[in-house]
């Protein structure tokens, strides 16, 4: 079985209104992530051919990602999210529909994938989830769903349909009430998830107050993040977490190792501005904390 990760779903430019553009999408941060921790994703997605979607390739390239399996749609743009400002309050408007809507099935040759990660995203229109099915009937050794729910684009049972494909899925608490109410304690309402939806594991994050994760053999770990950590921007927090999380699964790391470097690097990450950084250094040293 090949070691890839293929990594599908949205990437796209945050405008904010003062014009500034930021790159993102949760399956590009986490891609981006996962490139340099050395896991070499292959990432599936679709830019327009317009600046937006070549500055996104230069990116790519600039990083040593591989992109293949990124397409170019002659029609839609790149995809954007256009944020505005409304008595202090950010609202977002998820631009619809865009390239990322129209992935195709890859024309290139990827091996099998090892692990495929999306979310939900990507999926709010039916040509970018017929070739997510596409992929899924390689039949991935892991599938890893990243559930980000974005008003107004999921339906609860479409989400519900998709944690039933998965092997394992991360989500926040609220997301977990939203899909799976119970009036329980919290290791009862994992262990039912898991249950229901044949999971191999949860990962559930408390924003501010840290993660837990429980598998199928009963396994709960739990971490807290340190009293030092200095915010400067949470946006992409839970990416940078994911990316580290994926990494521990597909190098067999410990359970309770994973989620505490996976916090860890979630913590850097938030002591940044922006959800991605394009030093090089900066995840080295993350890295060589691994090892110590």
């Amino acid at each position: 079985m090949s070691q890839q990760l293929c990594i599908f779903g949205e990437v796209l430019f945050d405008v904010f209104p003062d014009g500034h553009q930021v790159l993102g999408g949760a399956p590009f941060n986490v891609a981006w992530h996962l490139q340099a921790f050395g896991q070499q994703p292959s990432f599936i997605s679709r830019i327009g051919d317009d600046q937006q979607g070549d500055s996104i390739r230069r990116a790519m390239s600039d990083w040593g990602m591989d992109t293949e399996a990124l397409q170019v749609d002659q029609s839609l743009a790149t995809g954007k999210v256009t944020i505005s400002l409304q008595d202090g309050e950010p609202s977002y408007d998820i631009v619809s529909p865009c390239a990322y809507d129209a992935i195709e099935p890859p024309t290139v040759q990827l091996s099998s994938c090892r692990l495929l990660y999306h979310g939900s995203l990507a999926l709010r229109h039916e040509q970018s989830r017929a070739a997510l099915e596409h992929l899924l009937a390689s039949d991935p050794e892991c599938i890893f769903v990243d559930v980000n729910l974005r008003t107004p684009w999921w339906q609860k049972s479409g989400i519900l349909s998709m944690i039933g494909q998965a092997h394992w899925i991360k989500l926040n608490i609220d997301e977990l009430d939203l899909l799976h109410p119970r009036d329980q304690p919290m290791p009862q309402r994992l262990s039912a998830l898991i249950n229901e939806y044949r999971l191999e594991g949860v990962i559930l994050t408390h924003g501010g107050a840290g993660a837990e994760v429980m598998t199928e053999t009963g396994e709960h770990v739990n971490v807290s993040p340190g009293s030092d950590i200095e915010v400067v921007d949470t946006v992409g927090a839970g990416d940078a977490f994911t990316s580290v999380m994926i990494t521990g699964l597909v190098n067999d790391w410990p359970l309770q190792t994973t989620l505490d470097r996976a916090q860890a690097f979630a913590s850097k990450i938030v002591g940044q501005r922006g959800a991605t950084v394009s030093d090089p250094g900066f995840y080295r040293k993350v890295m060589n904390s691994w090892t110590e």
